[in-house]
């Protein structure tokens, strides 16, 4: 019987670790926003250069 008990208990007790711990992150600070937006940044800058030299290569592929 204290075999059939001590599992849920178990599972219940990492749940609120879990819980807790996921409670107590700090907010985002200014200096992460702007880590975060320069990474936004540069992920868009990227596409559209990739975008630009898949143009390139469609406007040399219809070249004669």
């Amino acid at each position: 019987m204290i075999r059939s008990i001590k599992r849920p208990v178990t599972i219940v007790a990492i749940s609120l670790v879990m819980v807790m711990l996921y409670g107590c992150q700090k907010p985002e600070g200014p200096a992460q926003k702007a880590g975060k937006a320069i990474d936004q940044g540069a992920a868009k800058a990227g596409e559209q250069i990739q975008k630009a030299g898949d143009r390139l290569q469609n406007a040399a592929k219809d070249q004669p």
